[in-house]
């Protein structure tokens, strides 16, 4: 018969009450760069909403609830956490906005080298989204 080893009960870091007004800011603040992504075109809004609600489910649940009852954001989040992907029209604007904000982007950009690899990452980007990323309803 071989010995069982116990381990003790350790709390998860994310549910140490002293932690969790931690949370609770890392949410709010990622928030926001939300509400920033969905009013300036190629930066992304999505993500952000997506971990400030994995950042309130480990600080507070209300939080959480509060996100998921926002009216675009919450579909999102409820979206990506069911693995429905992104609307067809949402793909487009998004790569669009890739687009123009490389194109616009360009000629602000010193040395050839550095619009390369700009031209790169926004092909990336759009590369994601169109092969990866599945389309929803």
């Amino acid at each position: 018969m071989t010995p069982s080893v116990s381990t003790p009960n350790l709390p998860d870091p994310g549910h140490v009450p002293r932690v969790r007004p931690l949370w609770v800011a890392l949410g709010l603040v990622l928030s926001s760069l939300g509400v920033v992504g969905l009013l300036v075109p190629g930066f992304p809004g999505t993500v952000w909403f997506v971990l400030a609600a994995a950042a309130f489910a480990r600080g507070d649940p209300r939080w959480e609830a509060w996100l998921l009852s926002r009216p675009v954001v919450g579909r999102l989040i409820g979206d990506y956490r069911a693995g429905r992907g992104m609307p067809l029209r949402a793909k487009w604007i998004a790569c669009s906005s890739i687009a123009l904000a490389v194109g616009f982007s360009m000629g602000r950009l010193p040395g050839l080298a550095a619009q390369l690899v700009w031209v790169l990452v926004g092909l990336a980007g759009v590369g994601f989204i169109t092969l990866r990323v599945p389309t929803g309803r």
